[in-house]
């Protein structure tokens, strides 16, 4: 413990006490001092990034891979340009604790025309900005620091959702007393008699529900019960499916799993056995417009129990205040005593379109991924080609799938990648990015390769914004982006570059230099030429539902 135990100290404590052992961000002269003590710490490690985007980006990574991730900007011009990444974290349930190192208390007093603000004397201008974005948030002084550092995070834990923390420079050196207890994340649980109203409303819906399938999504993984659900569909399975933004919470070559659902989008096999059962549990689901191919799915409420973090409908009844791990619980063990002893009636994942030896193509990419993903992998598909392509694949156990279909920032996987990796850095990350999307952040390979990290980068090269060119302006050039020579980017990024490149135009090509990334301890670059028009066919079936949405 330093001689001189300071607020930043505690702050830093309780982060690492989170398992927060990275803090993403950019240096600013309004958080250098608190900086001083992250160098300092035991457990954090300073992990600076190009710019404070994908800062936000990468602390977004990290926290879906470590549970939970930490973001220090500075005042104004640094918590401005991070405010998307977090706009991200907060649409997608994902904890990050938001530091920004703001002026002297005395200078914000006086109202001074200090940098970084708008001239007007007014410091308050972004903590009610990045307020709209934050489950709490709180401007520490040296009175209530230790107990707003406390509530803050633990509403950061408790909602799944980004904190702000306003941290003045003098503030982060004032002194504290170190933690004495451990923080204390709130719960509750419901009471018996609503457990046992939703167990005997549950029980008449089952009573009359021969075919019963399951639909899980993301939200079953941030109130971290996908182990919960995978033990169940491995002991006792039901068919079911994930939506896009869910996908990896199952073993998908597991018996019972029957494919990736998006409403009309999906393989008819899938549409069927998910809206057509007689009673579908959705679990943690959002049925946002991507997800669902432009709300085109036709899911009955009378034969759907719905299962949110708070709440859960048992056909068109609600039952507020239950916790979804006492609505899963409940769920669970009713489908186990009625529906013991039925065969599993549930069709296999459809099998990706067929393809030929040759040119790359959107069919050569995907098979020739889906051989070469194994169990353990962490894979991030951006929005638009990669992320819709991905859909298709059948991905094994233990597969950390990541991408942003509700926010939908494109460049965001690149810097998450980096942060998922420094999370996880004996796990194989596989990177899969658009031309488009990688020119927005690419700034952050650079960071990857002075850590030493190996991710394996897939860069799909279709000549501009495809996933635009797909919903309006196929031929404008609004749609079009500067031609980079993406092989020579690594070297151009790095002085002393411990990476590889490639540039391939076939599927035997693309093959070969998985294997060689595979086989190597060192970060890898794939420049995969495809037609510049050819689209994942969900993408195309998304994209035409999407332009519909914009002309009416």
């Amino acid at each position: 413990m330093p001689i001189h135990y300071s607020v930043a100290d505690y702050l830093l404590d309780r982060l690492a006490e989170c398992d927060i052992g990275h803090l993403f961000g950019v240096p600013g002269d309004y958080n250098l001092f608190f900086l001083d003590h992250v160098i300092d710490h035991h457990s954090v490690r300073w992990t600076g990034c190009a710019n404070e985007l994908n800062a936000a980006y990468a602390a977004d990574g990290y926290a879906r891979c470590r549970g939970a991730g930490a973001l220090l900007t500075t005042f104004g011009v640094g918590e401005l340009s991070a405010l998307n990444g977090v706009a991200g974290s907060y649409a997608e349930y994902l904890p990050v604790v938001h530091i920004v190192g703001a002026p002297k208390r005395e200078i914000q007093q006086r109202g001074a025309l200090v940098h970084h603000t708008l001239g007007d004397g007014d410091f308050h201008h972004f903590v009610r900005i990045g307020a709209e974005m934050a489950a709490a948030w709180s401007i520490l002084t040296p009175q209530n620091a230790c107990s707003e550092i406390d509530r803050v995070i633990c509403a950061a834990l408790s909602e799944r959702r980004p904190v702000y923390l306003l941290l003045p420079c003098d503030v982060a050196e004032a002194p504290a007393t170190p933690p004495e207890f451990s923080l204390e994340i709130p719960t509750y649980f419901a009471a018996p008699k609503r457990l046992e109203a939703l167990r005997l409303s549950v029980q008449q819906l089952l009573d009359n529900a021969p075919r019963v399938a399951l639909l899980a999504d993301f939200l079953v993984q941030r109130y971290g019960l996908d182990g919960e659900l995978r033990k169940w569909m491995s002991e006792a399975p039901l068919p079911h499916a994930t939506t896009l933004m869910g996908k990896g919470l199952f073993d998908e070559t597991q018996p019972g799993f029957i494919g990736t659902w998006s409403g009309g989008g999906s393989a008819q096999s899938v549409r069927q056995a998910i809206e057509n059962a007689d009673l579908t549990l959705c679990i943690g689901v959002r049925f946002t417009d991507t997800v669902t191919t432009g709300f085109t799915h036709h899911l009955e409420e009378a034969r759907t129990i719905d299962i949110q973090p708070d709440a859960v409908r048992v056909g068109n009844r609600w039952f507020s205040g239950i916790p979804m791990a006492q609505s899963v619980e409940v769920i669970q063990q009713l489908c186990r005593q009625n529906l013991r002893g039925r065969e599993l009636d549930a069709p296999s994942p459809p099998p990706l379109p067929a393809c030929h030896e040759g040119l790359l193509d959107q069919h050569a990419l995907w098979q020739t991924l889906q051989a070469f993903i194994q169990p353990g992998d962490i894979v991030l598909a951006d929005q638009g080609t990669a992320s819709f392509g991905a859909a298709a694949l059948r991905l094994p156990g233990e597969v950390n799938f990541i991408a942003q279909p509700l926010w939908g920032s494109i460049g965001y996987t690149l810097p998450a990648a980096f942060g998922a990796q420094t999370a996880c850095p004996d796990r194989r990350v596989l990177l899969i990015v658009g031309d488009g999307a990688a020119q927005l952040t690419i700034q952050e390979l650079g960071s990857m390769l002075r850590d030493g990290l190996r991710p394996i980068i897939l860069v799909l090269n279709n000549d501009g914004y495809t996933i635009e060119r797909a919903i309006h302006g196929a031929e404008q050039r609004y749609n079009d982006i500067a031609r980079w020579d993406w092989t020579r980017l690594p070297q151009a990024l790095c002085v002393d570059c411990p990476a590889q490149s490639w540039r391939v135009t076939e599927r035997v090509q693309l093959e070969g230099a998985l294997n060689k990334a595979a086989s190597s301890r060192r970060l890898s670059l794939i420049e995969a030429v495809l037609p510049r028009q050819d689209v994942p066919e969900l993408l195309s079936r998304v994209t035409e539902s999407l332009g519909y949405a914009q002309e009416s």
